[in-house]
């Protein structure tokens, strides 16, 4: 609807004060009969603010060849204005650039679509608008109006007093009457007083004068009924003034809104000032963004929409990339705390002690990542001590070259320590910083040509006033004033050359999203030269270290790169002042042809080729720095941000869309739970369930793992990168360091079953009522035949369901096939078989517990799974075992019905052993050991006949589980005979010694051994019920039947029950077990000496050869050598001769010296070994030497 201008404009008087605004720019036009002429439209305020404020200058100009408006006086103007503010008390009354700069554009373009109009429409409109004033109010009345509002808003001449008001009144700009242009700057005046956007700079258009003392408002009223008169205009054919006013109407209070309006509705008539309209809205998202104290954004689920175009060029890994795992570490720091715990000066890398990267390697580390190896720069430390931090060291990334620092040991110190990491199977890793150097640095010094900089400075407030930073007599350097107070962080820091005088002012390094780095400088990658010296330099890192860390990577790619520094008009507004630098994207493109990030991939794999190359990138652009940039690994941090804030649908879905997209990308990712600039990794996900099931799902996706520093001993405090020392007293948990021994270590060993993609799959965890519970994560990975499926659920409550079938993945059989996306069951990604009598076995990992499933119910129903709050499983170890005709494992599926056991095997003997265990229990218990030993000497037959008859129960069992055919009546008679006679051993050994004299030193032998043994009558006992049961199945192989039973049969942990409840400690019942084991398997090797049946050497070499005499005998190697220990090989002999003595017919009658002799000559061989042992000094090669002499 088109409303008459008049009515308009009355409303629009009552929502703004008398005071009011108009801007008025340099254009050029064209003359009244259509020829291009310059005819003056200049930033026009009032007289009294212009002697208020002092201005002197044009503050826009613009002339057919330039096309960006001079935001450089806007700022100055705009500093005039804020100098006499009182911003400390009052801030909100600060003059904004941007707003300025954008009511000049708004005028300058009304004047721009006022030349169209005359072009097309009515080339002497302001001649035929001038005679209709004339002859409606009167030429006097007209003059005197144009007169006093160019005597208030003087021409620039006017008010320098170059020229008299009366001349230029009535004189002629480029043949067009200065009245004529008067009268259009009178026009765009009320048009900018109209507008309540511009309301807040009033001050400086005081139009009082004008309205109370002419026919200004007349003027304007009849103006309206002209233009009525005149042809209409734009895309709704409204009256001139009604189509200049439309901005100001459609978004009355907002400058930005605007702009935006006209971008949209007029952009067909903007021509040449659409890039400055673009660059005013920059202006303004400069100014209005809020930059300083931003906490982290909400996280963002990665989309790769568009990259499918981007080309595919991943970089092949070497074999030792995927397996790799990272832990960081901030030198100096560790360094320091290094010194505290040796008590001793650590300060360079060639003193870190081998016990600290032995503990490393032996954890299951493959990577050492050094933050802050390079020379820093001094500026930055010098800063950081003047800012209130004494102590203060420069930050890790504010560097003064890429050379080893000295105070570390330098290159000496460094190759020390990487190869000493190499034996141990660590790869170093350093970080790159290409983005800037340090304020101060190698670069500014002698090239400060590449780095992003200009002659002034951005803002005119800002002052250099401070130190000079520089170490270089050469040079000053100087950050802007107002950071050592932190009222404000600058752009920009000032360098100045003392031998020619230049002076530049340098933009410090920015990523746009807070305040800028004020140690750094930016380099400037507009410019050959440096992105060559760079790519240079990566190289020279790539050859001291095989892993690279690219600080703030994102920043350098050229979407971000020219957002940041070179904004394309309209896509500013993200570092201040930028925007007045704006290049379109082929002027960029020019400049910048590739990707930098290309080229260093390319290079690096030509002249080092054995590098990993890691992103640290952000701002969803993971995907594109591995699938197109070609790095080997980029920054996951959706992983530590998203499972923290158990945004745990989200973090689902950023797995399933890599999938869907490229599956290759997940294996690239670098998964961590802290980062340097992050808090650690306790302070943020706690020490208990939560903090262990996110670690392990971050050592069991694909990827690679990252710790950080201080992350495995549970230290809280957050390291600055310019710290010289940790500054919290904090101990080590040791408990979390065991429990990291127990649960995460074991994973970094495996690494190979976690680190690759071509068998991975994410599956969705189904509630029995059928619902997606997506706080569970479920996957599964294969490495060869081997198989893992790992669960966690990262939430404070109960889950349980079913693991069945896939998310999609993306899969394609060819490269330059479009991949199809396809599912599958958990049957297909574990490699099971669905058959009726296939049972597949496993274990997890966390608990050791190993489970039981039929086959065809994991594949097709799927894995049925209960977890408690943050708990998980890490199942590994698959098996299927195909069952037998007595469908053993369908029985004990059906027993267990889920639970897990610590052996599989082991629990299916016990359950099918079940009738002999309870048989073997009867008679091997502590109840009965008691009785035993309280009628020691003189047995009770009634106990004894217990025993038989238990034993005789025991070997039926046996028959029946065998179907052996021994005498077991027999046996348990004789077993009856052996405990009683060992009852009955001290007072033999008495007898013994009284019948035979030369026996005597043999009694004494064994009774010392009995004192000297305080679970001898356990032991001793044991081995009297074990030792003869195999005879049931075979008299002549016995002892070894006898013996396996008691490992494959569990029967030691009948006896092991027995003897723990008897009082005997942990490391007593081990040495009991053994014992038993070995005097069952050897008793009567000593006996086969004496009759001539073997050698000593073959004796000594069959005991050598059993792993239970190694161990008893803790043998061992130490420089290269092979020992026993004296103690036990005494003890293991002192054994032997006791059981020898039960064994012989006893009691030894005093006629019987054939017995007797048999005894010494027994005892005569045991003190030959222990001499022979002695002698060779208790080393098992020369032990062997001797006794084979």
């Amino acid at each position: 609807m088109n409303v008459p201008c008049k009515k308009l404009s009355l409303k629009l008087r009552e929502l703004v004060p008398a005071k009011r605004l108009t801007i008025r720019l340099s254009i050029q036009s064209t003359n009244q009969c259509g020829q291009p002429g310059q005819t003056e439209r200049e930033f026009h305020i009032s007289r009294f603010a212009r002697d208020k404020y002092l201005f002197d200058d044009s503050l826009f100009t613009l002339s057919g060849n330039v096309v960006f408006a001079n935001l450089h006086s806007v700022r100055r103007f705009v500093q005039k204005l804020n100098n006499k503010r009182d911003l400390v008390r009052f801030p909100e009354t600060a003059v904004k650039a941007g707003e300025i700069n954008a009511m000049g554009l708004i005028d300058e373009i009304l004047h721009y679509v006022v030349e169209i109009y005359r072009e097309q429409k009515n080339s002497e409109l302001n001649k035929k608008a001038l005679a209709w004033l004339e002859k409606d109010l009167g030429v006097e009345a007209t003059n005197r109006t144009l007169r006093k509002f160019a005597e208030d808003f003087p021409q620039i001449r006017v008010y320098r007093r170059e020229i008299e008001l009366d001349e230029y009144f009535n004189g002629i700009t480029n043949g067009v009457p200065n009245r004529e242009i008067i009268l259009e700057e009178m026009l765009l005046l009320w048009l900018a007083n109209a507008n309540p956007a511009f309301s807040p700079y009033l001050e400086l258009f005081d139009d009082s004068e004008l309205e109370y003392q002419t026919a200004y408002h007349k003027i304007l009223d009849s103006l309206t009924e002209f233009f009525d008169s005149q042809p209409g205009f734009g895309a709704e054919n409204q009256p001139l003034i009604e189509m200049l006013r439309s901005p100001a109407i459609a978004v009355p209070h907002s400058l930005f809104g605007q702009l935006q309006y006209i971008l949209e509705s007029w952009s067909a008539l903007l021509g040449k000032f659409l890039y400055r309209l673009l660059g005013g809205l920059d202006l303004i998202k400069e100014e209005e963004k809020m930059r300083f104290g931003l906490g982290p954004g909400p996280t963002q689920v990665y989309d790769f929409s568009g990259y499918e175009f981007e080309a595919e060029r991943f970089s092949q890994d070497k074999d030792w990339m995927p397996r790799l795992v990272v832990i960081a570490k901030s030198t100096l720091v560790w360094l320091d705390q290094l010194s505290k715990k040796y008590r001793a000066p650590i300060q360079r890398l060639d003193q870190i002690p081998d016990q600290e990267l032995d503990k490393l390697a032996r954890w299951g580390f493959s990577g050492l990542w050094l933050i802050g190896v390079w020379e820093r720069s001094s500026a930055s430390k010098k800063i950081k001590q003047y800012c209130g931090n004494p102590e203060a060291e420069s930050s890790a990334y504010s560097l003064y070259d890429y050379v080893i620092a000295p105070q570390l040991g330098g290159d000496d110190a460094f190759f020390n320590l990487k190869q000493r990491c190499w034996q141990r199977g660590i790869r170093l890793a350093s970080d790159m910083v290409p983005n800037h150097t340090g304020i101060y640095s190698r670069w500014i010094v002698e090239h400060p040509d590449w780095f992003i900089g200009q002659s002034y400075s951005p803002f005119p407030s800002y002052s250099f006033n401070g130190a000079n930073l520089s170490n270089d007599e050469r040079v000053g350097i100087y950050i802007e004033d107002h950071y050592y107070d932190r009222s404000d962080a600058a752009v920009v820091f000032k360098r100045v050359d003392f031998r020619t005088g230049d002076v530049r002012y340098i933009y410090h390094g920015n990523d746009g999203t807070s305040m800028p780095w004020n140690d750094t400088a930016q380099l400037n990658y507009l410019n050959p030269e440096v992105r060559e010296a760079v790519i240079r330099t990566i190289i020279e890192v790539a050859r001291r270290t095989p892993i690279i860390r690219f600080d703030a990577a994102m920043t350098l790619t050229k979407r971000h790169y020219q957002r940041l520094w070179f904004p394309e008009p309209g896509s500013g507004g993200d570092i201040p002042s930028r925007s007045e630098h704006a290049k379109t994207k082929d002027e960029f493109n020019r400049k910048m042809p590739e990707e930098f990030w290309r080229e260093v991939v390319d290079r690096v794999a030509q002249e080092a080729p054995d590098t990993l190359l890691l992103a640290e990138a952000f701002w969803l652009m993971e995907g594109y720095f591995v699938r197109t940039l070609g790095m080997h690994r980029v920054y996951n941090s959706a992983f530590m941000n998203m499972l923290k804030n158990e945004e745990n649908a989200k973090y689902r879905s950023v797995i399933k869309k890599t999938l869907e997209f490229n599956p290759e990308i997940l294996k690239r990712y670098v998964n961590f739970m802290n980062n340097p600039d992050e808090e650690t990794a306790v302070a943020q996900f706690g020490k208990d369930d939560k903090y262990f099931g996110v670690c392990a799902m971050m050592l069991t996706m694909p990827g690679l793992p990252m710790f950080g520093h201080g992350q495995i001993e549970g230290f809280t405090e957050k390291y600055g990168m310019e710290y010289s020392r940790a500054y919290w007293d904090e101990i080590e948990d040791e408990n979390l360091i065991r429990r990291h021994e127990r649960e995460i270590f074991p994973l970094l060993k495996k690494r190979h079953l976690f680190a690759d993609v071509q068998n991975f799959l994410l599956y969705d965890f189904f509630t029995s009522q059928g619902y997606l519970n997506e706080n569970v994560f479920a996957y599964s990975n294969r490495y060869e035949n081997q198989c893992s499926l790992v669960v966690y659920h990262n939430k404070y409550e109960t889950a349980s369901g079913w693991i069945r079938t896939s998310v999609a993945f993306a899969e394609k059989q060819h490269q330059s096939e479009i991949p199809t996306l396809i599912q599958k069951s958990l049957g297909e990604g574990l490699n099971i078989k669905s058959h009726e009598q296939m049972f597949t076995i496993f274990r997890d990992l966390i608990s050791g517990l190993e489970y039981i499933r039929s086959s065809k119910q994991l594949c097709d129903q799927g894995l049925y799974v209960e977890l408690g709050a943050f708990k998980h499983y890490v199942f590994t170890d698959f098996r299927e075992i195909m069952d037998n005709e007595w469908h053993h494992y369908a029985q004990l599926n059906h027993y267990l019905n889920g639970r897990g056991v610590p052996s599989i095997d082991e629990t299916m003997k016990q359950m099918f052993l079940q009738p002999i265990h309870r048989k073997f229990e009867i008679i091997m218990n502590r109840a009965t050991l008691d009785k035993l030993l309280t009628y020691q000497e003189n047995p009770d037959a009634t106990i004894l006949d217990e025993i038989e008859q238990g034993l005789f129960a025991l070997l039926q069992e046996i028959q029946n589980y065998t179907s052996a055919n021994g005498n077991a009546a027999a046996i348990a008679s004789a077993i009856r005979n052996d405990i009683e006679t060992i009852l009955r051993l001290p007072s033999l050994l008495k007898s013994t010694a009284a019948n035979f004299n030369k026996l005597k030193p043999v009694m004494k032998f064994i009774s010392d051994h009995i004192k000297r043994e305080p679970d001898f009558w356990q032991i001793i006992i044991g081995w009297g019920m074990a030792n003869q049961l195999g005879k049931i199945i075979s008299e002549k192989d016995s002892f070894e039947i006898s013996r396996s039973w008691i490992d494959e049969w569990l029967l030691d942990k009948i006896i092991d029950s027995a003897f723990r409840e008897s009082g005997l400690t942990p490391e007593q019942l081990w040495r009991a077990l053994l014992l038993i084991k070995i005097l069952i398997s050897h008793q009567n090797c000593i006996e086969t000496v004496v009759t001539n049946h073997k050698t000593v050497s073959q004796v000594a070499a069959q005991l050598f050869e059993d792993a239970a005499v190694r161990e008893l005998l803790q043998v061992n190697r130490y420089q290269d050598v092979l020992w026993f220990n004296k103690e036990a090989i005494e003890s293991l002999n002192s054994w032997l001769m006791t059981i020898s003595f039960i064994k012989s017919a006893l009691p030894i009658p005093a006629t019987d010296s054939a017995a007797a002799e048999k005894i010494k000559q027994i005892f005569s061989v045991i003190q030959s070994v222990l001499s022979t042992a002695s002698k060779a000094n208790y080393q098992v090669e020369k032990f062997s030497e001797l006794v084979a002499l």
